[in-house]
């Protein structure tokens, strides 16, 4: 019973020491550059996609 109390304090201070560690060691940024506006084509048509396929049957559905 003793060594399962010292394992959950072990397993709650390492958890506690790895979010200490994570936001210690967190980069943040002085500033938020702006983002790029998208370059688009203004000749280019809009990419579709098709899709093509028979639908089953009852009976092939069934099969399956």
């Amino acid at each position: 019973m003793n060594i399962a109390k010292n394992m959950e304090a072990l397993f709650v201070a390492a958890v506690v020491l790895a979010g200490a560690a994570s936001f210690a060691t967190a980069a943040a940024p002085k500033w938020h550059a702006a983002p790029a506006a998208p370059q688009f084509a203004a000749d280019a048509p809009m990419q579709t996609v098709v899709v093509v396929g028979k639908r089953l049957s009852a009976a092939e559905k069934a099969a399956m």
